[in-house]
C-alpha cells in the first residue's frame, strides 16, 4: 500500500531534528528502519552529532532560506513538518512553516508530510499560537501533496522546562488551571513514534487529522506523579490567569480556553487503534527523566 504513495528507501526529512518533537520523530524513525535526513540550523551542535551517531543524515537548512530549504527536501519522500512561534512572532511561524511546505512540493519528490499542529486547532480556539497553526495547515491541505496533520495535546515536557522548574524547586507544581481539572498530555516520544506510524503507511493516514494525548492528567495527578519520581513533595497550586497575562497574552488565552471550553480528544479510541504507540503515562515519563530540583542546580 505504501508504494502507492513513494519508495520508502526514500529518505524522510524531519524539520526541528535537533528539538524535541523533531529529535522525537528522528528517532522513532530510525529504529522502524527508515532512512533519515534531519534538518537543522547548525549542523555541528552537540544534538545534531548524537543525532548523525544514531544513523541520521543531517543536513543545514533555514525557515528563511527558501534555496536552502529545497536542497534539504529534493531527493526526500517524506517530511515530518513543525513550526513554532516561540523565539519568534506568530506571523513569522506562519511564513516559516508556509516556506517549508512549499519547498517540499518544489522539491518534487516529496509524496507525504506529517504536519503537527494543536488538539482543537481547528475549531476557532482563539488561541494564537493554536490559530496560526490553523493557517499553516490549511495552506498544506491546498498544496496538492498528501498531508497528514497531527494535533500534540499538552506537552509533557512542558512541565520540565525552566518556568516549571523554578517552582518545582520551591515545592510547587503551579499552573493557571483549577488542580483538579484535567488535561489531555502527550510525551514527544509519542508523538514521534505516531508520525513515523503515519510516514510508513501513508495509505492509512493521508488526509486525516488526528488529536493526540497520551494520557488525561489533572495537576493534583501532575505533581503526585513529579514527587514520586524526585523523591520531594510537589503540590500542586493554581495560579491566577492574570499571572500568566502578565507574562504572555498568548498562553493566557489557552489556559482560559481550557478552562472554560476544555480540549477534546479521544484518547481511548486513539489508543485501541493505534497499539503500536506505547503512549507513556505522565509517571512513567516523570520517572524516566532526570530532575535535578536543587534550588542550587538551576539547569535541567
Amino acid at each position: 500500500m505504501t508504494q502507492e504513495f513513494y519508495d520508502q528507501t526514500l529518505p524522510v526529512a524531519v524539520s526541528g531534528a535537533t528539538g524535541t518533537q523533531g529529535g522525537a520523530a528522528v528517532r522513532a524513525l530510525l529504529r522502524a528502519g527508515r532512512p533519515v535526513r534531519a534538518v537543522t540550523r547548525d549542523v555541528s551542535s552537540p544534538a545534531a552529532t548524537a543525532l548523525r551517531e544514531l544513523g541520521a543524515e543531517v543536513v543545514r537548512a533555514d525557515f528563511d532560506e527558501p534555496d536552502s530549504l529545497l536542497a534539504a527536501l529534493r531527493g526526500a519522500g517524506g517530511l515530518f513538518a513543525m513550526s513554532t512561534p516561540f523565539r519568534t512572532d506568530l506571523e513569522t511561524e506562519v511564513r516559516q512553516g508556509t516556506a517549508l511546505l512549499d519547498a517540499a512540493r518544489t522539491a518534487g519528490t516529496v509524496a507525504h508530510i506529517v504536519f503537527t499542529s494543536a488538539t482543537n486547532a481547528d475549531l476557532g480556539t482563539g488561541i494564537p499560537h493554536f490559530d496560526s497553526k490553523w493557517r499553516i495547515e490549511q495552506h498544506l491541505v491546498g498544496l496538492g501533496v498528501p498531508w497528514t496533520v497531527l494535533g500534540p495535546g499538552a506537552f509533557m515536557e512542558n512541565y520540565a522546562n525552566s518556568w516549571t522548574l523554578q517552582s518545582l524547586r520551591e515545592g510547587y507544581f503551579s499552573i493557571p488551571m483549577p488542580v483538579d481539572r484535567p488535561l489531555p498530555v502527550v510525551a514527544a516520544a509519542d508523538i514521534g513514534a505516531f508520525a513515523a506510524l503515519a510516514l510508513s503507511d501513508p495509505a492509512r493516514f493521508a488526509g486525516r487529522r488526528i488529536d493526540l494525548a497520551s494520557q488525561w492528567r489533572t495537576p493534583s495527578q501532575i505533581a503526585a506523579a513529579i514527587s514520586a519520581a524526585c523523591g520531594r513533595e510537589i503540590t500542586a497550586r493554581e495560579v491566577p490567569l492574570a499571572v500568566a497575562e502578565s507574562y504572555s497574552t498568548d498562553l493566557a488565552a489557552m489556559f482560559r480556553y481550557f478552562q472554560e471550553v476544555g480540549l477534546t480528544v479521544d484518547i481511548d479510541a486513539l489508543h485501541r487503534d493505534h497499539p503500536q504507540v506505547e503512549w507513556h503515562t505522565f509517571e512513567r515519563w516523570a520517572a524516566g527523566r532526570p530532575w535535578r530540583l536543587d534550588p542550587a542546580d538551576g539547569r535541567l
